[in-house]
């Protein structure tokens, strides 16, 4: 109870700031930006003005983690299981080639600008799977420096600053469709909480199809984790003196995304029909602003004096493989015909 009373300060500042971000839309002549982009701007201006005491700041982290999650998880109830199944097989091919573009790419870029193979492959993994949630998954396995962590969630985080504003721009110009343009920004901007902006800053039905292709990438955080828990492994034995390797690092279900299994099951219950549509819409209302909320708590919890200790090459690295993810993903959906 106690911890619930805790978070209650920092959450109700969030839902005034996703109130005031979403009056803020509504006076502006045209939807070039949405209210989720909007709420994280303006939670990045008070965090400059004045950085959230304790106090605050718990009920901050708890909103933009647990209450992020939980709206996406109301966001099934709009959906059919169907639809889920739709995306995933669409945004599979996409999502191969992202990945090996980061990995790949990330490789090359990463030897090239001097960077250690831990950082290098944690703004990789960042960048192709989930932001700061697949480098948080990937840190303990790889033994990775808290500096090397810091570097690494600026480099991804930075980008998607720039692309939650360029991306409806670029998707307006291109004219692409609401699927189309969900499938760009689900495979190609990083973070969860970015692809939620992205997305529904273009249209309602794009920032649907975004999410539910980024819940889809998210669970690749998990093979790819346990791959370079093994590479670790093998490091550590070829540099080591003889010590025994500690395998055990790798927990499957301290790493599994189980609210994606939560989204699903609300999606297989809607798609029964045990969920009125009456329901479901007011579910769909509440996720989305639920959503905007757990933006304003990350703008709230960003400061950039923080981020320009992390130093040029990082973010380099990042901007680069960045660029490539959303030059291959638009390519690859041309050439499978989506475009």
């Amino acid at each position: 109870m106690k911890k619930i009373l805790t978070n209650i300060p920092g959450f109700l500042i969030a839902l005034l700031t996703a109130l005031i971000a979403r009056y803020i839309e509504s006076l502006l002549p045209l939807p070039l930006i949405g209210d989720s982009v909007i709420a994280l701007f303006i939670g990045m201006a008070i965090n400059q003005v004045k950085k959230p005491n304790k106090i605050i700041e718990a009920g901050l982290k708890f909103t933009s983690k647990k209450i992020l999650k939980f709206s996406i998880v109301l966001l099934g109830t709009s959906l059919s299981i169907g639809t889920i199944l739709n995306v995933g097989s669409l945004s599979l091919t996409v999502m191969l080639f992202t990945l090996l573009t980061c990995f790949g790419g990330g490789y090359f870029v990463g030897k090239f600008l001097g960077l250690d193979w831990k950082l290098s492959n944690m703004i990789s993994a960042g960048t192709g799977i989930c932001g700061g949630s697949a480098i948080a998954a990937m840190a303990p396995v790889i033994e990775a420096e808290d500096k090397d962590i810091a570097y690494a969630m600026s480099a991804t985080f930075i980008f998607d600053m720039v692309m939650i504003v360029l991306f409806p721009i670029m998707g307006r110009m291109m004219g692409l469709s609401d699927m189309a343009y969900g499938l760009w920004a689900g495979t190609a901007v990083n973070d969860t909480s970015s692809v939620v902006a992205a997305g529904y800053a273009f249209s309602e039905a794009a920032g649907d199809f975004a999410t539910m292709v980024k819940l889809t990438r998210t669970l690749t955080i998990i093979p790819t984790v346990l791959i370079f828990s093994l590479i670790n492994a093998r490091m550590k034995t070829n540099n080591s003196d003889g010590n025994t390797v500690n395998y055990d690092k790798v927990k499957i279900t301290s790493l599994f995304p189980w609210f994606i299994l939560a989204f699903v099951a609300m999606a297989i219950i809607n798609s029964f029909g045990f969920i009125p549509i009456s329901v479901s819409n007011t579910m769909k209302d509440i996720s989305k602003f639920l959503m905007v909320s757990s933006l304003a708590a990350i703008g709230m919890n960003t400061d950039f004096r923080e981020m320009k200790k992390s130093g040029i090459n990082p973010m380099i690295h990042g901007f680069i493989i960045s660029a490539l993810v959303v030059i291959v993903a638009i390519a690859v959906e041309y050439f499978i015909g989506l475009l």
